[in-house]
C-alpha cells in the first residue's frame, strides 16, 4: 500500500474551492451539535468530541483517498467503549480519560495494521442482518441513556433494564421545562432531515434551547445546562495506563476497530471515490487508524466514518476533503470564540439530538426487509439485538460477532447438495425443484454447491450416499457435477475419496463434470481426487461424461 499524502485531492481543480467552502460550512453546522452530545454519550469532557472531529477529518485528509468521507467522533462505537471500559473499571487505578485514550490508540493501530496487510476482507465478517440487529441495540442504549436528561430525572446504574426499570418509576416526577425543550429539539431534527438533510436541524435546535434556557432563567426551572466550553486548544500527551489494563483493554479495542471497519466499507460503497471502479477500503482503513492515534494523543478518542456526514458532503457538492479542512477551521473558531455560549446550553437538548441519531440508528426499513423476505435470517436480527440490550454491550457485541460468524460458517458446513436433471431438448442439467426435467436411467448427476472442505466433507459426502440409496436401480454412472465448487481442501478429498472408492466397488462408474475453477482443478490434483477417478474421467460437460460412458442413456432417456 503506497502511502502518497493528500491522495484525497488527486485532481483538485479551483473551480472546486467553492462547492467545497459550502459543504465545509454545511458540515460544520451539522457536526458541532453531533461531536458535542457524542462526548457525553462516550462519558467524556464536551470539547473531546471537538478534538476527536478535528482529529479525524485533518487525519484522514491527509491519508485516506476518497474525498467524500467524514470522520470523527460517532455514536455507534461511543456506546460501546464506553460500556466496555466502564464494566472495567472496577479496581483499576488509571482515570477514565486514560483508558478511553489507550482504547483509541490500539483501536488505531489496528486499523492501520489492517490498511498495511490489505484486510478489508475483515469488514465482510459481519452479516447485514447481524449487523443491522447489533445498531439496533446500540440504538436502545442512546435513547434510554439519555431519556433521564430529557426528562430531568436522575440516572439509574446498572445493566438497561434496570435503567429502563428506573425511567418508568421516574416518569411521574419529569420536569416539564427540559421534557419540552428535549422533545423541541428532537422534532426539530427530525422535521428538518426529512424537509433536507442539508439542514442544520440539529445546530438550530441547540441555538433555540439555549436561547430559551435564558429567557427561562433556566436554575429556576430545574434547566440544567452543560457550562462553559475551556477555551484551549489542546495538548500532545501519550496515554499510559498499567501494563495488565492494556491486555484488558484489547477485546473492547478490537471490537472497536471491527465496527469502524464495517462502517467504513459501508460509507464507501454508499459514495465511492470512483463510481466506475471498485473502492479497495485498506488505504482508508489506515487513515482512519491515523485519526484515532491523533485523537488519542490529543485526549479525545476513537473516530469513525459517518454515513449521515459524508452524505451531507456529498449532497451539498463537495469534491475533496478540503470540506473537511474548511469544517475544522470552523470548530476552531467556535472554540475559540464561542466557547462561553456552551453555558446557556440545556443537556435535555444534547439528550433530544443523541435521541434523534439513536432513531437513525435502527434501521426499520431494512428490518422490515429481512422479516418479509421470509427464511431465518430476521431471528439473527432478533438475537443480535438483544445480545447487546440484555448483556453488556462489549459482551453483547462480541457474542454478535461470534453469531455473525456462526452463521457463515453453518452456511459452509451445510450447503445445497442436490442431484440433478435434465431440461427436456437440451444438453442443460438443472436442480430438480427449479425446473421441470428428466431423469436417464441408470445416471445420477450430484452437484455439492459449496468448497468441499473439512467443515463440509461430512455433509456432502452423506448427501451423496443418500441420493445414491434412493436412486432407481441399477445405477450405472455418478457424475459429480463441480461447476459449483472452488476450492477442495485435503480432508474434503479424502473424504469424497472414501465414498467414490466405496461405488467403484458396487461396480459404479464414477466422473467428473464441469470442474472449472483453475484453484479448484489444482486442489483435486494435489490431492489425489484425480487419481481416484481415474484418466480419462474429467469431462467439460456432464453431457459429455455420458456421451463418452454410456451413450445409449442419452437416447433411451
Amino acid at each position: 500500500m503506497k502511502a502518497h499524502l493528500f491522495e484525497s485531492l488527486r485532481g483538485f481543480r479551483p473551480g472546486w474551492l467553492p462547492s467545497d467552502l459550502v459543504a465545509g460550512a454545511m458540515l460544520a453546522a451539522i457536526a458541532i451539535p453531533e461531536q458535542i452530545a457524542t462526548s457525553r454519550l462516550a462519558g467524556m469532557p464536551v470539547q473531546t468530541g471537538l478534538y476527536a472531529f478535528a482529529a479525524g477529518s485533518l487525519a484522514f485528509a491527509l491519508f485516506g483517498r476518497n474525498p467524500y468521507l467524514s470522520a470523527g467522533a460517532d455514536s455507534t462505537i461511543s456506546p460501546i467503549f464506553a460500556g466496555g471500559i466502564t464494566a472495567l473499571a472496577v479496581g483499576v487505578a488509571a482515570p477514565y480519560p486514560q483508558l478511553v485514550g489507550v482504547v483509541a490508540l490500539m483501536a488505531g493501530i489496528a486499523l492501520v495494521l489492517a490498511g498495511a496487510l490489505r484486510a478489508g476482507w475483515i469488514a465482510d465478517l459481519l452479516s447485514i442482518p447481524v449487523t443491522i440487529g447489533f445498531l439496533a441495540g446500540i440504538s436502545a442504549h442512546i435513547v434510554i441513556g439519555q431519556l433521564p436528561s430529557i426528562l430531568g430525572v436522575p440516572a439509574s446504574s446498572g445493566p438497561l433494564t434496570v435503567e429502563l426499570a428506573g425511567l418508568v418509576r421516574d416518569v411521574p416526577h419529569a420536569n416539564l421545562a427540559t421534557l419540552s425543550i428535549g422533545i423541541g429539539v428532537l422534532l426539530l431534527t427530525m422535521v428538518a432531515e426529512r424537509v433536507s438533510p442539508r439542514i442544520p436541524g440539529a445546530l438550530l435546535g441547540l441555538v433555540l434551547a439555549g436561547i430559551a434556557a435564558r429567557v427561562l432563567e433556566q436554575n429556576a426551572h430545574g434547566v440544567t445546562v452543560l457550562g462553559t466550553l475551556p477555551a484551549t486548544f489542546p495538548h500532545l500527551a501519550f496515554p499510559l495506563v498499567d501494563a495488565h489494563d492494556v491486555l484488558r483493554l484489547v477485546p473492547i479495542a478490537l471490537v472497536i476497530a471491527l465496527v469502524c471497519m464495517v462502517q467504513t466499507s459501508v460509507v464507501l460503497r454508499s459514495f465511492p471515490s470512483n463510481p466506475d471502479a471498485p473502492e479497495d477500503p485498506s488505504r482508508d482503513f489506515a487513515a482512519l487508524g491515523a485519526g484515532s492515534i491523533a485523537a488519542a494523543l490529543l485526549g479525545a478518542f476513537a473516530v469513525n466514518a459517518s454515513p449521515p456526514r459524508t452524505a451531507v458532503v456529498a449532497a451539498s457538492g463537495g469534491r475533496s476533503q478540503l470540506s473537511s479542512i474548511f469544517a475544522v477551521a470552523a470548530v476552531a473558531l467556535l472554540v475559540a470564540l464561542g466557547a462561553k455560549l456552551a453555558a446557556y446550553l440545556p443537556l435535555a437538548a444534547l439528550g433530544g439530538v443523541l435521541v434523534f441519531v439513536g432513531f437513525r440508528i435502527f434501521r426499520a426499513g431494512d428490518i422490515l426487509r429481512i422479516a418479509r423476505s421470509g427464511g431465518y435470517e430476521i431471528w439473527l436480527v432478533v438475537a443480535a439485538g438483544l445480545l447487546v440490550v440484555v448483556l453488556p454491550i462489549e459482551t453483547g457485541m462480541v457474542l454478535a460477532i461470534v453469531l455473525s460468524l456462526a452463521h457463515g460458517i453453518y452456511i459452509i458446513a451445510r450447503p445445497p447438495s442436490t442431484d440433478l436433471v435434465r431440461v427436456p431438448g437440451t444438453t442443460i442439467w438443472w436442480p430438480p425443484n427449479e425446473t421441470p426435467g428428466e431423469r436417464v436411467r441408470g445416471v445420477l448427476v450430484f452437484a455439492p454447491l459449496a468448497p468441499i472442505a473439512f467443515t463440509n466433507g461430512q455433509y456432502i459426502v452423506g448427501r451423496l450416499r443418500a441420493l445414491v440409496a434412493a436412486a432407481p436401480q441399477p445405477l450405472r454412472i455418478v457424475v459429480l457435477e463441480g461447476s459449483g465448487v472452488i476450492d477442495i481442501d485435503y480432508t474434503g478429498s479424502r473424504l469424497l475419496c472414501s465414498a467414490l472408492s466405496d461405488l467403484r466397488a458396487r461396480g459404479i462408474v464414477v466422473c467428473m463434470a464441469r470442474l472449472s475453477d483453475d484453484r479448484a482443478r489444482a486442489a483435486a490434483e494435489r490431492t489425489g481426487l484425480f487419481a481416484e477417478l481415474g484418466p480419462g474421467r474429467d469431462f467439460k460437460s456432464v453431457h459429455d461424461a455420458l456421451l463418452a460412458l454410456n451413450p445409449a442413456c442419452l437416447t433411451t432417456g
